[in-house]
C-alpha cells in the first residue's frame, strides 16, 4: 500500500486516466474528486463488499426459495 499526503486542491494521477483531487478537508473526513473515464467502475469499498456478500448469498439460495421469493415480489 502507498500513503501519500496531499493538501486541499492538490492531486495525484493513477495511470494516464485517472487524477484524484482533494477538493475538501473535513475534521474526520476528506472529499475526494475523481476524474476518470466512464468505462472504470467507482465504489465506495463498503458497496463493493456488500455486493459481494450479496453474491456469495445468493449462491446458497435453493432454487424453489428463489421462486418463492421472485413470486412474492411481482
Amino acid at each position: 500500500m502507498l500513503i501519500l499526503q496531499r493538501r486541499k486542491g492538490e492531486s495525484l494521477c493513477i495511470g494516464d486516466e485517472i487524477k484524484l483531487t482533494v477538493s475538501e478537508i473535513g475534521g474526520d473526513w476528506v472529499k475526494i474528486a475523481i476524474d476518470a473515464p466512464k468505462d472504470i467502475s467507482i465504489l465506495r469499498s463498503e458497496l463493493k463488499e456488500a455486493a459481494l456478500e450479496n453474491q456469495e448469498a445468493s449462491k446458497n439460495l435453493s432454487s424453489a426459495l428463489l421462486e418463492k421469493l421472485m413470486k412474492d415480489t411481482l
